[in-house]
């Protein structure tokens, strides 16, 4: 019924860029927040940055200055930009969707790997 696609992972050297999108579709599909969540291998999964339709952003420390999230309402669309990527970086990133704020995240996405290299 819902899906949230990711793209946009790959392989880039250690300072580098990449720019992740998470297309969210479904017919009745909305949401207050989105979100980007990471996890490396014999790691714990773990937030990286929301964005909410209605305004507002919020970052992990680690990654605060150098990500950006944005989104496209229109196309149920969200980004993050990722600058000045560290090779801890290194992880698959999985998009979510929560419909109601306040509430878990009801739906993620299949994750993309991003991969960092030294």
């Amino acid at each position: 019924q819902v899906q949230l696609v990711e793209s946009g992972g790959g392989l880039v050297q250690a300072g580098g860029s990449l720019r992740l999108s998470c297309a969210a579709s479904g017919r009745t599909f909305s949401s207050d927040t989105m979100g980007w969540f990471r996890q490396a291998p014999g790691k714990e999964r773990e937030f990286v940055a929301s964005i909410r339709w209605s305004g507002g952003t919020y970052y992990a420390d680690s990654v605060k200055g150098r990500f950006t999230i944005s989104g496209d309402n229109a196309k149920k669309t969200v980004y993050l930009q990722m600058n000045s990527l560290k090779p801890e970086d290194t992880a698959v990133y999985y998009c979510a969707a929560a419909v109601t704020r306040g509430r878990p995240y009801d739906y993620w996405g299949q994750g993309t790997q991003v991969t960092v290299s030294s």
